[in-house]
């Protein structure tokens, strides 16, 4: 995967702050929405009381029937009500998480990378996906994530019933997916040592079950067979990750091994201990873990046992033992997620509570919907049929009727509205970074710094050959843009990726490469010759790019160039490469240098190349474009 550690640190003062300032930026906007709507909603509700009997609701009609459904004669069903608003404070709370400062840079190494590192191939490839927009574009993308979970937990609180409601599920789906896909490498579910007790199959997926049940037609909680379904499926769940439990040569039977390390649930509560967190809950995850090291068989063994029991009962739904079922499942998940998941979300990095509280949440949904099915009277039964029955042009009219009458019906699609104003704000600023495939430049400048602006005439030029013996001279590059920079052409560490970074910015910058050169000087005082030139252009791909240029000459005028831009030249010891200073110049068709930048690439991850190709062709396109 893509790293961004090199050079960077997880608290670098650049990223932080710029993140901090995205956050800001984007939560003004969040706020000019909540004070629309609620200047909206104190108008309308001004409005409608200055009407005499305005909100009568009538005895009958369409416009009746959909007054009384906004006014809650239809109660929301218990358990999808439930579900709807423990998974919106669940959404709201990660959302948050995410603007922890640690994540514009830690995500990716410290999450994303290690999560897929045990997986096959093909799963670490698509999480690659996910990691690359990360790591090319370390603001907009947590921030947008910031924003779009705090959104579709607002939207889940406003929308409790209707179109609206089932929309945001459909969202909570489509984000959960995506995150469980790209943010959690499929749940683990395809690494070996898959454990209930470790978080399989991921927190997220059952954030995307919450959102399914949400998007169901709400007439499907009128019966208990929902309920049934869903414990249904959880108890298969549970039976699935017993036997994985149970199954000999997994290592889950051994608290430690033959030489005494820690065997697998050990190794990862030590793990988790090891998070920064206060003292007193890494000191029970230790505890644990030296407990599990003593009586692994034993502990091994009570899982598996409890998981089976549970499955078969959430499987059998039967009433009378269900309640018993969900309060062993909650103090079983309850002790996972504070001695082995170590809560979740400590250590800067953490975008969730982990699969326990989810879980819990989920088993506790079927239940209701089991346990407390809505009781819909008979007055109110002709309300809840009559609205289907209509076409979607009388459904229009008895909605447009019902406003006449009573404007606030409007408040909960406008309140609607302005969650998903908050979603977008997320939203659209991810689907430009995902479609851009070159990295922002702030990467550069956060181990660089950002280039220095100058306005100064070289005070000598120089007379080199380019890699096809044509003559070269600053006095002749005038007339168009030149990025400038100087390289070894036998050099196989830092100066083929500066080379590379140059090919990039010159792709950048499109029909205006016309007007632009982009020249590298040799730096190396042995291999001088004009060969080594061409194989260096041909190994890096300058042979087919006409305004990339590598130039040469004799010690005497090599010397002269080095002097004129201040570069540094020296032999390293121990018979190693040239050394030499890695600076790029910009200069403009008069001659005149613009801007100077390092240009050293670091350990050369792809996300550093790509944002310093991005920020070079960023200088010349200022300069070219004055």
């Amino acid at each position: 995967m893509p790293g961004m550690r090199s050079g960077l640190n997880a608290n670098n003062s650049t990223i932080v702050h710029a993140f901090k300032i995205a956050l800001l930026h984007q939560g003004l906007v969040a706020a000019v929405i909540l004070a629309v709507l609620m200047m909206v909603w104190l108008g309308i509700r001004a409005f409608e009381s200055t009407r005499a009997g305005g909100g009568d609701v009538g005895t009958g009609g369409p416009a009746a029937s959909f007054l009384a459904g906004t006014r809650g004669l239809i109660a929301e069903a218990p358990a999808r009500r439930f579900v709807r608003v423990s998974f919106a404070v669940l959404w709201i709370f990660d959302g948050l998480l995410q603007a922890q400062p640690d994540m514009p840079l830690g995500m990716t190494a410290d999450v994303i990378k290690p999560v897929a590192a045990t997986s096959p191939a093909w799963v670490q490839h698509v999480a690659n996906f996910g990691a690359t927009i990360w790591s090319f574009h370390p603001i907009e993308a947590p921030a947008s994530a910031v924003w779009i979970q705090v959104g579709i937990g607002i939207w889940l609180l406003v929308a409790p019933r209707g179109t609206w409601s089932r929309l945001a599920g459909t969202a909570a789906v489509g984000w959960g997916i995506a995150v469980w896909v790209f943010g959690e490498a499929f749940g683990g579910i395809f690494a070996p040592g898959a454990s209930w007790l470790f978080g399989t199959p991921g927190a997220v997926i059952f954030y995307v079950a919450a959102g399914a049940l949400v998007a169901l037609p709400e007439r499907w909680w009128d019966s208990p067979r929902l309920g049934r379904g869903v414990l249904g499926v959880f108890g298969l769940y549970l039976a699935g990750m017993a036997v994985l439990q149970a199954w000999p040569g997994r290592g889950s039977w051994q608290g430690s091994l033959s030489d005494g390390s820690p065997g697998t649930l050990a190794t990862m509560a030590f793990t988790m201990g090891r998070t920064p967190q206060p003292h007193v809950t890494s000191s029970w995850a230790t505890s644990f873990a030296n407990f599990d090291m003593a009586h692994g068989f034993a502990v091994d063994l009570v899982v598996v046992l409890a998981l089976a029991l549970l499955g078969a009962v959430f499987i059998a739904a039967r009433p009378r033992p269900l309640p018993y079922a969900v309060a062993v499942y909650g103090v079983l998940a309850l002790a996972d997620w504070v001695l082995v998941q170590d809560f979740g979300f400590f250590g800067g990095v953490g975008t969730d509570p982990n699969s326990m509280i989810p879980s819990i949440l989920f088993v506790m949904t079927g239940f209701l919907a089991v346990a407390r099915v809505p009781n819909r009277s008979e007055a109110n039964a002709p309300v809840a049929t009559l609205a289907p029955r209509l076409s979607a042009h009388e459904r229009f009219g008895a909605w447009r009727e019902a406003v006449k009458r009573r404007p606030s019906v409007v408040l909960p699609s406008v309140t609607a509205l302005g969650a998903v104003g908050i979603v977008l704000l997320g939203a659209a600023p991810m689907a430009v970074a995902s479609a851009n495939t070159h990295a922002d430049p702030i990467l550069i400048e956060a181990t660089s710094g950002t280039a220095n602006l100058t306005n100064y005439l070289p005070k000598r030029d120089f007379h080199l050959v380019d890699q096809f013996g044509r003559p070269v001279s600053l006095a002749s590059l005038r007339g168009k843009t030149v990025a400038l920079t100087f390289l070894d052409p036998v050099c196989t560490s830092t100066c083929p990726i500066i080379g590379h970074e140059f090919r990039q910015a010159d792709a950048m910058l499109s029909t205006l490469g016309s007007k632009v050169e982009l020249v590298a000087v040799d730096a190396n005082p042995l291999y001088r010759e004009r060969v080594y030139g061409m194989q260096f252009a041909k190994q890096e791909g300058f042979d087919t790019v006409h305004n990339m240029l590598f130039l040469t000459g004799s010690l005497s005028q090599l010397s002269r160039a080095w002097t004129t831009f201040g570069i540094q030249v020296q032999y390293e010891p121990g018979g190693a490469m040239i050394g030499h200073s890695e600076v790029a110049y910009v200069l403009d068709p008069q001659g005149h240098v613009r801007y100077v930048t390092t240009d050293d690439p670091g350990q050369g991850t792809a996300a550093q190349q790509s944002s310093f190709a991005t920020a070079l062709s960023g200088l010349v396109r200022s300069v070219a474009s004055r």
